[in-house]
Parts: structure tokens; C-alpha cells; sequence
């Protein structure tokens, strides 16, 4: 599950060609990763160091999701971690509103840090757990990279989905377990095989919304 290239430059490259993304994406996407690297060395942010499987593993990765999320104006991305999806989205769809809600203090500085660094208008950190956050029905969308099980990212984020909002919970292998123990009042309207560029394992993006009436 490494790179496709040993040089992460040409791994980010030929990755957004692949998911049909603008190549001038690259600039602020090594910028994302140049901090991330500098901060990883004092905080911990995350396990993965090398280059190459954080181009692959963290920036593409989370953009296989973007063509599903063109559509949306507003998007919380919970347990943010290091900002991911969030920061590659928000950096590639600039019409996107991006929150990215992480309870870290250590986390979500160095979130503050990125959207300044790279002046990010459309994204902005809530400090706070997902839980915690005062903002009923504000969002088309959350989204939740490795945060828990689908139920749990409902129990905890639920709340913060308009009518008609949809949960686009990234998973790997089909997870169908947590498809069966969705709680009442949801469904899985649709669930999306992923291609990561240069990684070789399953990937799905699995859009959940409210059964029922209104909820679509």
C-alpha cells in the first residue's frame, strides 16, 4: 500500500490527474504536508512519516472523495485529527464551507495554524467535541474519516445535519456489520467504491441520511 512513485512529488502529480483534479492543487496540498510533516516531529499528529504514503495515504485518500462533494455548501469534518479529509477538500473545493471540529488543544492549533498559513477562506476549527458543538442543523454534511462506527458518528454528530443532510462516512473494506446496526430513523442511501490512486486496498465512501419522511 505504498506510493505509485518514490517521489512523493510525482506520486501527487500523477494522483490528482487520476481523480481529475487541477495540478495547481499541488502547491497548496505540499504546503499542507510540509506543516504537517514540521509539526508530526513535535506533536505526534500522525503515525504516518514517510512522504510518499502521506501523499497516497492522507492527501489522495481523502480527495477520492471530492466528486461526491461538489454538491454540498457546507461540510463538518469531525475528529478532524491533522484535517483529514477536511483540509484537501477544502483546498480543492473552495465553494465548500469546511468546519473541521477536533477536541485535541494540540490538533486543533495546528488546524488554525494550516488554514492561516495557506488562507484558507472556506475553512474554519470549532475546538470542541463533536458531541459538544452547539450547531443544530447547520450542515449539508459531516463526515468522519476514522472517527468510530457509523452509529457512533451518528450519536455524536447527528445532530448537526439540516433536513436532508447525509453523513459521508469514509470506511475501507464494505462495512456491511455497521450497515445492519445503523439506529432508527437512518439508512444508507448509497454506498461508493473508492479509487485511491497508487494504494491497493478497498476504499468506500458510504452516504447515510434520515429515513423516512424529510429525509431525503
Amino acid at each position: 500500500m505504498a506510493a505509485m512513485h518514490t517521489d512523493p512529488h510525482a506520486a501527487l502529480d500523477a494522483g490528482l490527474a487520476a481523480l481529475g483534479l487541477d495540478p495547481a492543487l499541488a502547491a497548496p496540498l505540499r504546503r499542507y504536508l510540509e506543516l504537517l510533516a514540521r509539526w508530526n516531529r513535535t506533536y505526534n499528529l500522525t503515525a504516518i512519516r514517510d512522504p510518499g504514503e502521506m501523499v497516497t495515504l492522507h492527501l489522495l485518500d481523502s480527495l477520492s472523495m471530492h466528486v461526491h462533494s461538489r454538491d454540498i455548501a457546507s461540510l463538518a469534518d469531525l475528529g478532524a485529527g491533522a484535517g483529514l479529509p477536511g483540509i484537501p477538500l477544502a483546498i480543492a473545493l473552495p465553494e465548500l464551507q469546511v468546519t473541521l471540529v477536533e477536541s485535541n488543544g494540540k490538533k486543533a492549533r495546528f488546524l488554525r495554524e494550516v488554514v492561516r498559513t495557506l488562507g484558507l477562506a472556506n475553512a474554519r476549527v470549532v475546538e470542541s467535541r463533536a458531541e459538544a458543538v452547539d450547531m443544530p442543523g447547520a450542515f449539508e454534511a459531516i463526515t468522519a474519516r476514522a472517527l468510530a462506527t457509523l452509529a457512533d458518528i451518528l450519536a455524536v454528530g447527528g445532530h448537526l445535519l439540516a433536513p436532508g443532510g447525509r453523513l459521508l462516512a469514509m470506511k475501507g473494506a464494505h462495512p456491511d456489520a455497521e450497515i445492519t446496526a445503523l439506529p432508527a430513523g437512518w439508512r444508507v442511501e448509497v454506498v461508493h467504491p473508492l479509487a485511491v490512486p497508487g494504494l491497493d486496498a478497498e476504499r468506500h465512501l458510504v452516504v447515510v441520511g434520515r429515513a423516512g419522511p424529510g429525509g431525503a
